[in-house]
């Protein structure tokens, strides 16, 4: 392995950017067999800009499963200007896999069945057999490298890359798949851990299935919030005096986009999407509220072309995955890290009880069969089981109504792994630190990261969108 930590780097100017370079690194395809083929990490830098304080390299991963959607090499850009950018060189990469590193592809496929927020049982087989040809795909495309995109990989990796930059210790700041990534990292080299920030957690103990389920409860428990402050301004919305009825309410209008003789199913589907993500911000919580009495409006007087009107800017789910040829398939790899149910009929199950119980924000999707249930290949290693031993505390923010993450899921590994824990309050954010332009969680973890200084073990701060200044109904 020495060979791949003593290659040289040459740096080069990024195109069109000031003061970023790009560099390219090898690494082993399989750690196993470090003789064997190798695969091109693509790297970015951002000189600290105050070299008499500098203290280190800091790495960062957001996005994810795997990268997906990510930042990649370019998420040092948006730690620009900060405090960070004095005292750290920003090093970006594009995790193996994704980006200009080298790349696994699946080949593009197009479901059959057509999105359904709420699927009937007649649909259920074809929505399986649309992930078996999915699964299919990735395997075609992604030959002998998909096995080795796993998260103990990148975590490899990422040594490689604070060895080739001669540094002893790097400081890391891992958003949802990337805290996962961080955690795995200190677990494998807690004597190459710095300064640790891992944002909008999954659980340490949750399989990627357990992971996608917990977000249909993530979803409903802001949409319960959001009810509940809607029936206490009835004056305002006219939808209900309490949450039973809001969501009463919800239903009549589902009911009745049903019964349109045009678009039902697509209606529906766009209107239970856009219930379970505007509940998630809170600043969109007025917005909803007349949506949804405008929608009753509409639907009961069966205005076809207002219902289309009203719902126009809600979108369904990953367009990209149906253009084109070939597409990034690191998102599949990574979750079949774990091993997935065969029997079909456990997804089924899951799916009646989640179309019933988390019918928002597409909650069912979370449910239904995902490629693990047909798996082309085996893992070749366990999943990492998540320690803190040898590397110091580290901080946690986690949104308490964070949609994709779970809450629980920030606390258990703040538990788990002994780290401060700052919770955002009444909030629905995701990817907190810097990207969400939340200063009361930007100033504690600054603080961290450049000063030492870790805030409480237990500690909270405000969200970075209030409710929406409406007030409550007159007792």
């Amino acid at each position: 392995m020495s060979e791949f930590c003593t290659q040289r780097l040459q740096w080069s100017p990024a195109p069109d950017q000031d003061q970023v370079e790009y560099a390219t690194i090898e690494v082993p395809r399989d750690y196993a067999d470090p003789g064997g083929e190798r695969i091109s990490l693509a790297l970015s830098r951002r000189r600290a800009t105050d070299p008499a304080r500098r203290r280190g390299i800091l790495l960062a991963v957001n996005g994810g499963p795997g990268g997906d959607w990510g930042g990649g090499r370019d998420l040092p850009g948006r730690y620009a200007g900060t405090p960070l950018h004095e005292v750290y060189d920003l090093i970006g990469f594009d995790p193996r896999g994704t980006g200009a590193s080298t790349p696994l592809y699946a080949e593009v496929t197009v479901p059959a069945v057509t999105m359904d927020s709420r699927p009937p049982d007649s649909s259920f087989e074809a929505i399986a057999e649309d992930m078996r040809l999915r699964e299919q795909a990735c395997a075609r495309a992604g030959g002998t490298l998909r096995p080795h995109i796993s998260t103990r990989n990148t975590a490899r990796d990422m040594d490689v890359i604070r060895a080739v930059l001669g540094e002893e210790r790097i400081s890391f700041v891992g958003y949802a798949y990337g805290a996962y990534v961080g955690a795995v990292y200190g677990s494998l080299f807690p004597g190459g851990l710095d300064r640790l920030v891992l944002d909008s957690c999954v659980g340490p103990d949750w399989t990627w299935r357990e992971q996608f389920l917990q977000q249909g409860d993530a979803v409903q428990r802001n949409v319960d919030l959001w009810a509940r402050w809607t029936g206490e301004r009835h004056g305002t919305f006219g939808i209900g005096t309490s949450p039973e009825q809001v969501l009463g309410t919800v239903e009549d209008v589902v009911t009745a986009l049903e019964a349109l003789p045009e678009d039902a199913v697509r209606l529906r589907t766009l209107f239970d999407g856009a219930v379970g993500n505007r509940a998630s911000d809170r600043g969109q919580w007025g917005e909803l509220g007349s949506l949804v009495a405008d929608l009753r409006r509409a639907a009961a007087g069966a205005d076809l072309g207002r219902c289309r009107e009203l719902l126009a800017q809600q979108g369904t789910w990953r367009p990209a995955d149906s253009e084109g040829d070939l597409r990034v398939g690191v998102l599949e790899a990574i979750t079949l890290e774990h091993a997935w149910p065969s029997d079909l009929e456990v997804y089924y199950q899951d799916m009646r009880e989640f179309r019933k119980r988390f019918p928002y924000g597409y909650g069912v999707l979370r449910a239904q069969p995902w490629v693990g249930a047909f798996r082309a290949f085996e893992a070749p290693e366990e999943p990492v089981a998540l320690t803190r031993d040898g590397y110091s505390v580290g901080l946690i923010v986690q949104a308490d109504g964070d949609p994709m993450d779970h809450y629980d899921g920030g606390v258990a590994m703040a538990e788990r792994l002994g780290h401060h824990l700052l919770t955002v309050e009444d909030s629905g954010e995701h990817e907190v630190y810097v990207l969400a332009g939340n200063a009361h969680v930007d100033a504690v973890v600054h603080r961290y990261l450049v000063d030492g200084v870790l805030p409480p073990a237990r500690s909270s701060c405000p969200g970075r969108t209030p409710r929406p200044d409406i007030a409550a109904d007159v007792a």
